[in-house]
């Protein structure tokens, strides 16, 4: 039997299409890429038009020999790396290394790594796209081009080990101007007043026991709060304490009565399925991961996993996207799926269809669950903790977008006190449509509560317990998390689904930005070099400028634009910026910060360094002196075992646990924070465990089962 090789980025992609194919085909992978341009030089001619030089990947002539050895003898090779632009720049380097004649019908793309899928894309291959090979192309030129021509300015003029790239530069930019926003932003006094007040019965002005059962939940309810909203029409805004003060007096001797009653219902859309961004937003608010983490899982997800008895079976659909669209089919599975198990008011009479962003490539569908008789409960012995949450995530948000409104009964109650207005605003859910799966989170916290209000009568008097004015000033806007900021780049257009995730780990890594909790602010390295590249090269800087260029690279895809052009546009204004800013720019010293630790070898203060890592402590006399320690953070708690000292590490991996500075002779070690209370039903030592939607303190002996709720302020 003639055999066929079909080639795929991983071994566990490989695994998976494997299942599908007959005894006639081999499956290899080519580790992802297989030719780049070299490490060691610009590889790029600038003066033939952009000619780059692409060489094999070191370490990777191994695997190109087996590849070839596999392609000896096939009638037919099929290319099936990942459908977008780089899986295409992929399958053309392979063409190349293989002697496939690119204008063949050797390439095949697949959304979904199911069988239908997998043996349709057999039936029906296509040449390679050129017009996707040369947007990517065109991208990883840019990008080198920036690279190389601006970091060894950086080098020379900054610190050795620095880089500059077109994305980054714009993401690092952002993160710098909130954080002066912060520092710049003044704020302003302003109070509110809220009252709380007690029905009159309309009869006696005493107050009823008839009137405190709520029209619409059952429950018993008297005294409720109102809101100063104004004078009759107008809104009021008190500025000052004089301010509330007047009001305060003026409201001495009102009277207080409902003057109008509103009552409506509100609807709330199912949410859509999710793309590469807001599933990195999702799993940052809901599961703490990073958008690097979000992505790794993802693709584990999508390749294909082992599941008990069955093999190796993709989960998910492809997960570089920035499309909301779903197929006929998935759509209409899930709703027969939702109406068996919720019953027919949880579907909408038709399928749930989304608006895509402006900027949408929509070459894929959403991020969906592949196969939905896998749902996640039949895959708890299957996949591993991290992955099981995430794909959870996916499955539920899946089935909720494709389910009906939920329902809200809103009441609005106006009182009147003297000329002021006052405002309750009252909510319960009626019908539960899509929250019965899914609960969409945001950067604050959890979704709205049912607000209970009395039964009232228009007329009807009631009486003030207690005015509760509130002092309050105008906060900056927030620092970014990781979510935030990959919301902001899609809103501003920079960077694909594909970058998000890169960027952010980029400018981790080079320690232009760190974490705090989990919000992201500039280091003082990072504000210098932004502060150069803004005054240096404004136009790599310019938000609208990279997100000019995404189009540009999007019409390059769509053959509207050569790409050499791009190029040449790019590089003549670009050269005299490099030029300029290399006469102008002096040496930069960035001091360390030294710390109160003294080195025992040498005496001198050990100042603070950042490495691949994160920060340590160093002697400042390196090379003589080549001393470093790790930077001890201490947990206010005592060790339980021995009663030393708490101090934060790191797992081989990177991730944070807990543990006593007494190793090795104690081996306590903790992956939450301790607290430094004891249980006070057992005693024994507590813990903090916390989500997006609250911080608990829990007790260790999960026999015991203590554990309290917290107030913190939301990082």
């Amino acid at each position: 039997m003639a055999q066929k090789l079909v080639i795929v980025e991983s071994p566990a992609k490989a695994k998976t299409v494997k299942k599908f194919l007959g005894r006639g085909y081999t499956v290899e992978a080519s580790m992802g890429h297989v030719r780049d341009l070299p490490k060691s030089q610009l590889g790029v001619d600038p003066e033939n038009q952009f000619e780059p030089k692409y060489i094999t990947i070191r370490g990777k002539g191994e695997l190109l020999a087996k590849l070839r050895k596999a392609a000896k003898g096939t009638d037919k090779i099929f290319l099936a790396t990942d459908p977008d632009r780089e899986g295409e720049a992929i399958s053309w380097h392979l063409a190349h290394v293989l002697n496939i004649d690119e204008d063949t019908p050797c390439r095949i793309v697949f959304n979904e790594i199911t069988e239908q899928a997998v043996k349709n894309a057999i039936k029906n291959p296509r040449t390679i796209n050129r017009n996707l090979v040369d947007a990517q192309q065109a991208r990883r030129i840019l990008d080198r081009v920036v690279g190389y021509k601006i970091s060894p300015l950086l080098w020379r003029k900054v610190r050795k080990g620095l880089s500059a790239g077109r994305v980054q530069s714009v993401a690092t930019r952002m993160i710098c101007d909130r954080e002066k926003e912060i520092q710049d932003f003044k704020p302003e006094e302003y109070w509110t007043l809220k009252g709380d007040f007690l029905p009159l019965s309309p009869e006696n002005h005493d107050t009823t026991r008839k009137n405190a059962k709520n029209s619409q939940s059952g429950k018993e309810v008297q005294v409720f709060e109102a809101s100063l909203y104004g004078l009759k029409d107008k809104k009021l805004e008190p500025r000052s304490k004089e301010d509330m003060d007047r009001i305060l007096a003026d409201l001495e001797k009102a009277s207080f009565r409902v003057v109008k009653i509103q009552k409506g219902q509100r609807k709330r859309k199912a949410p859509p399925p999710f793309t590469t961004s807001t599933l990195q937003q999702e799993a940052s608010r809901k599961l703490g991961f990073s958008t690097k983490k979000t992505m790794l899982l993802a693709q584990q997800l999508y390749e294909g996993v082992d599941v008990k008895g069955e093999g190796s079976i993709a989960l998910v659909t492809y997960i570089r996207t920035d499309s909301t669209r779903v197929s006929s089919d998935a759509q209409n599975a899930c709703r027969l799926l939702i109406e068996e198990k919720y019953g027919r008011d949880f579907i909408p009479d038709k399928p749930n269809v989304f608006k895509g962003r402006k900027n949408a490539q929509d070459a894929h569908e959403a991020i969906r669950p592949t196969y939905l008789e896998w749902n996640p409960d039949r895959l708890k012995d299957s996949l591993k903790r991290d992955q099981l949450r995430l794909y959870r995530l996916i499955y539920e948000r899946f089935l909720a977008s494709q389910m009906s409104p939920a329902v809200y009964d809103v009441i609005t109650i106006h009182i009147s006190a003297g000329y002021y207005i006052f405002r309750a605003n009252g909510s319960r859910k009626a019908f539960t449509g899509y929250t019965a799966v899914y609960m969409e989170s945001n950067d604050e916290g959890s979704d709205e509560k049912d607000v209970n209000l009395p039964l009232l009568k228009e007329g009807q008097e009631l009486q003030l317990k207690e005015w509760k004015p509130e002092q309050h000033f105008t906060q900056p806007p927030p620092r970014y998390t990781e979510a935030s900021l990959v919301r902001a780049l899609e809103e501003n257009g920079i960077g694909r689904p594909s970058t998000y995730a890169p960027t952010i780990s980029t400018i981790l890594s080079r320690g232009y930005i760190e974490r705090e909790a989990k919000s992201l602010l500039p280091t003082e390295l990072g504000i210098i070099v932004n502060e150069l590249m803004m005054e240096y090269f404004p136009n790599i800087m310019d938000l609208q400028f990279t997100a000019d260029m995404e189009q540009k690279l999007d019409a390059v895809e769509e053959g509207k634009i050569d790409w050499r052009d791009i190029l040449n546009d790019f590089y003549g204004p670009f050269e005299q910026y490099l030029e300029h800013a290399d006469k102008s720019i002096e040496k930069i010293e960035v001091q360390d910060e030294v710390s109160d630790v003294v080195c025992e070898n040498c005496g001198s203060n050990m100042v603070v360094k950042s490495g691949r890592y994160g920060k340590f402590l160093a002697c400042p006399n390196f090379p003589e002196c080549r001393n470093t320690k790790p930077i001890v953070e201490e947990v206010d708690a005592d060790c339980p075992k021995c009663g030393g000292s708490i101090v934060v590490r790191r797992s081989k991996r990177g991730r944070k646990f807990y543990g006593c500075d007494n190793y090795p002779n104690c081996d306590f070690v903790s992956w939450d924070p301790l607290v430094k209370d004891k249980c006070p039903d057992c005693g024994s030592y507590m813990t903090k465990k916390s989500t997006a939607a609250q911080t608990k303190i829990v007790c260790s002996d999960k026999k015991c089962g203590y554990s309290r709720i917290v107030n913190e302020e939301k990082e």
